[in-house]
């Protein structure tokens, strides 16, 4: 049967069928915000769940979700898992949205003093105000968990990061997976630094993984996205739900820029782990600088359990200056090679000073108490030229 024969106005409003005839060797961006049902029983299909299917972007999008099942099977990989995964718009939203899908009002989170600064400012004033109780311990001290976990049996879910952002502080992640077990609770661990290049908190026993995709599986600081990833069926439909009617879903556009960035992860994150052991070797030995965290250093407190859950130790690194406020800021002023900018894992290297920054909303004295001082300048170490970061931060430092 003919095609009813339209006006030349309908011919430029409506889509003619896709001229396809091979596969396209990239991801295409569905640039769309719905899909065509070929009738109604079709969408009613889909709609209730009888069968699978794309019909809003908000609810999923062959983009968005090709890159989700591919950072899902990263972070699975060789662990048997079947895992899922779901891009959110931000890190933020990634961790706001889990939390939101697995812990009710009334029940408490139990985490490090040392997280991201936002993370803290999520926990403290926008989740409390939902009745979601946050206690901040040392999750190194396994006894003083154990503890917790026995007599507080409100307790629904441990996150942690590790390493901590920006002090580095190393958890064992089998032994926090072992413990919530025990005491029926879910994990859940922010994996941004490190990637699943460099660790897999899954094949640890962990519950679930979130990243902001913005920093280092990105690569190159031009998106901004995150991602939640879980294996157990259980929770699957609980996390979508709650992702679906808060929209904090992905955008296809920032999915396909993941999806470029992934392509040299693995060449990106090796180049970035060396040249941060060669910075922190620099670092430590200068008379100017009071303590470096980095745990590829030997001497370093966390060393053994970062030797064990990772593969290389991340380009992530931060240090202590001996000097005032005033001086420590007018020796990242003198940096000139380095971009100071306040995000992380991009391919240049970035310096941010904490305290007046990503964590100036915590408390001074919870700062302080987890290391985060005025003298503290955190380094995302680039993939550059080695010889020119450290130039540079010895300019700085004279």
């Amino acid at each position: 049967m003919s095609s009813p024969k339209i006006s030349i106005d309908s011919l430029c409003v409506k889509e003619l069928k896709e001229k396809r005839t091979t596969s396209p060797h990239q991801l295409p961006i569905y640039a769309t915000s719905s899909f065509e049902f070929e009738n109604m029983e079709q969408g009613i299909d889909i709609f209730t769940g009888k069968t699978s299917g794309h019909v809003y972007s908000r609810y999923g999008n062959p983009t968005i979700d090709t890159v989700s099942q591919k950072l899902a099977d990263l972070e699975a990989f060789g662990t048997g898992l079947n895992a899922y995964g779901y891009l959110t718009s931000s890190g933020m939203s990634a961790i706001s949205t889990v939390i939101l899908s697995l812990v009710k009002s009334g029940e408490t989170i139990l985490t490090q003093g040392d997280l991201y600064g936002g993370t803290t400012e999520l926990l403290l004033k926008v989740m409390a105000h939902s009745g979601i109780k946050t206690i901040f311990t040392d999750l190194t001290a396994l006894d003083q968990v154990e503890y917790l976990l026995q007599t507080n049996r409100n307790i629904r879910l441990l996150y942690l990061e590790t390493p901590a952002n920006p002090t580095m502080k190393c958890i064992d992640l089998s032994q926090m997976a072992r413990l919530a077990k025990k005491y029926g609770v879910i994990t859940c661990v922010d994996n941004t630094f490190c990637t699943p290049i460099i660790q897999q908190p899954l094949a640890l026993g962990v519950d679930f993984v979130i990243h902001s995709t913005t920093k280092y599986l990105n690569g190159h600081g031009n998106s901004i996205s995150g991602v939640i990833i879980g294996h157990d069926e259980k929770y699957k439909k609980q996390v979508w739900t709650t992702l679906k009617l808060l929209g904090s879903t992905c955008n296809a556009w920032d999915a396909w820029l993941i999806n470029n960035g992934l392509k040299t992860l693995a060449l990106r994150m090796k180049k970035h782990s060396e040249n941060a052991m060669a910075v922190a070797t620099y670092l430590s030995k200068h008379p100017k600088v009071i303590n470096v965290n980095y745990n590829g250093l030997p001497d370093h407190p966390y060393h053994e359990v970062a030797s064990r859950q990772m593969k290389q130790f991340g380009g992530m690194l931060s240090f202590e200056v001996d000097g005032s406020l005033t001086q420590v800021l007018k020796m990242i002023n003198k940096m000139k090679f380095c971009s100071m900018a306040p995000t992380l894992g991009d391919v240049d290297t970035l310096v941010l000073h904490p305290a007046t920054s990503s964590h100036l909303n915590v408390d001074k004295a919870q700062r302080e108490a987890n290391g985060i001082t005025d003298g503290l300048i955190r380094l995302s170490v680039g993939i550059e030229d080695v010889d020119d970061i450290i130039h540079d931060l010895e300019n700085a430092l004279k």
